[in-house]
């Protein structure tokens, strides 16, 4: 047995260790390289086809224009820094509605648990980041170097021409890649063909060089060297996503009533696993499934389609290894408890099964969750306001006597405009009689009525003064509101606010 097979391998294919050995580990122990064998299948289709998915959306998005007309980005999909906005193609989102973003984090979370409620650990299989990318990398290295025995063979001969010169391939294919990620992560934050022109003519900002050597440092590292490390200790996920499964969740799962006892596929009395440790080899992280489920296992299914081919060259029926509910494993595994291995054993543990019941109460729980939280996005979404006015009173001090006697506070009034529309708006305050209102920098209409602008996408400050004139006898805070009027008169926007006084 070669030294880089998996560290995880089944009790079959190791001796037991004495008491007295297993005492004399170490507590730590180096890591034992995983080198995946090529499969082909099912599962490896769907995995391919989610593979190109991703990475195309990842690093073609960018690119993709939506004129929002003059001085707006037109990219599709930015985090404008600069002018504080998040622009998804036609959806505009202000630092103000911060809400949405956490709204829509909520929503994935609840996402995350219904899929890993119904059908395991979907998301690590096929869509996590470093699943797809960690494939990504495997398959440059299998292109480049080999197969599994290839790749081992490699690893353990002489590190001659042959040697550096596949390496070295490999990992400046990876670093291409890396690359790749890298600046198309920046190109989120930053206008795409803008800044692609300054990384690669060097007359990019010291930030942007930063943010694109990290990713690509991260994506190297994480997808070419740690890889199944990342999964099995550094990924919180796997921690307390048994959490969100029950038994009626679709998992990988070994049938090991129809595989046990395992043997050669010509012996009498044994099962349908042939002990080719097949499942193992595919693994990408080196894990034996028919130990059960272990945190290790990512749910990729690729030890079903390794398992499915031996089991057709052997002219036996597929699924030993399946997404199967921990349910029906349970009742296949009582419904031919001593009966020898065979056709009937197999009928028997398969008629056992029943559908997976995807309507269950906790899945209805995420899925309520999930309705509650989009219906209330959408609706703050529909019912959002296009102009917004904020007050601020001063609070040191507050409020000033005049030399007549009179009180006055001050007040910076903020008018955030999210229309495109440009034209003046008239500020007008509702308060008791005898209250007067300056604004300071500000027209006024024919009627006297101070005019303040609204900046078209935009916000504007206003400073603005009341007073009271001496003798108006007050209560120490005194409730008022700013309106905006559009020309028609019609109020475009409000905010309520206090006038405070002396104690009397």
């Amino acid at each position: 047995m070669s030294t880089v097979e998996a560290p995880h391998r089944a009790k079959a294919d190791r001796p037991p260790e004495a008491p007295a050995a297993a005492a004399a580990q170490p507590l730590y122990a180096s890591r034992q390289k995983v080198y995946p064998k090529r499969v082909f299948g099912v599962v490896r289709s769907v995995k391919w086809a989610v593979l190109a998915l991703c990475l195309a959306l990842y690093y073609v998005v960018p690119w993709i224009r939506w004129n929002r007309g003059p001085g707006l980005p037109d990219q599709a999909v930015l985090v404008d820094i600069e002018n504080a906005r998040l622009f998804f193609f036609w959806i505009e989102i202000w630092p103000q509605e911060i809400y949405f973003l956490t709204g829509a984090l909520i929503l994935g979370a609840f996402a995350l648990f219904a899929v890993s409620s119904l059908f395991g650990r979907l998301w690590c299989g096929f869509t996590c980041p470093q699943t797809v990318w960690t494939d990504l990398f495997m398959f440059v290295e299998r292109w480049i170097q080999g197969d599994r025995n290839a790749r081992m063979k490699l690893d353990q001969g002489p590190r001659n021409a042959n040697y550096w010169t596949r390496k070295g391939l490999t990992h400046f294919v990876w670093l291409l890649i890396a690359a790749a990620t890298g600046g198309a992560w920046v190109m989120y934050f930053v206008d795409a063909p803008t800044v692609t022109m300054q990384i690669l003519t060097g007359h990019a900002s010291v930030q942007v060089y930063f943010f694109f050597a990290l990713f690509a440092g991260f994506t190297y590292l994480l997808a070419g060297w740690a890889r199944e490390q990342v999964c099995t200790y550094m990924c919180p996920w796997p921690r307390f996503q048994a959490a969100m499964l029950d038994e009626n969740s679709l998992v990988v799962t070994y049938r090991d009533w129809r595989g046990e006892p395992r043997g050669k596929a010509k012996a009498e009395g044994v099962g349908d696993c042939v002990d080719c440790f097949a499942c193992v080899h595919v693994c990408p992280t080196g894990i034996d499934i028919r130990d059960g489920q272990q945190l290790e296992c990512i749910g990729c299914g690729l030890c079903v389609d390794a398992c499915d081919s031996v089991m057709g060259k052997l002219g036996r029926p597929k699924g030993l290894i399946a997404f199967e509910t921990l349910k029906n494993l349970a009742a296949s595994e009582a419904a031919t408890v001593g009966m020898p291995p065979g056709e009937a054993r197999y009928k028997a543990g398969m008629a056992a099964r029943h559908l997976p019941r995807f309507i269950r109460p906790r899945t209805m729980m995420y899925a309520g969750a999930i309705a509650v939280v989009s219906l209330v996005m959408l609706g703050a979404f529909l019912l959002r306001s296009t102009l917004d006015v904020t007050v601020l009173r001063d609070r040191a001090p507050l409020f000033v006597r005049l030399s007549d006697g009179g009180i006055r506070n001050g007040y910076t009034i903020k008018i955030v405009n999210k229309r495109r529309e440009d034209s003046p708006l008239v500020l007008d305050l509702q308060a008791p009689q005898g209250f007067r209102m300056v604004v300071q920098d500000a027209d006024t209409d024919p009627d006297g009525r101070p005019m303040v602008a609204r900046r078209a996408d935009g916000i504007v400050q206003y400073r603005v003064l009341v007073s009271v004139p001496p003798g108006q006898r007050l209560p120490e805070s005194t409730p008022v509101t700013f309106r905006l009027l559009e020309p028609s008169g019609r109020v475009a926007a409000r905010q309520s606010s206090t006038f405070v006084g002396p104690r009397q």
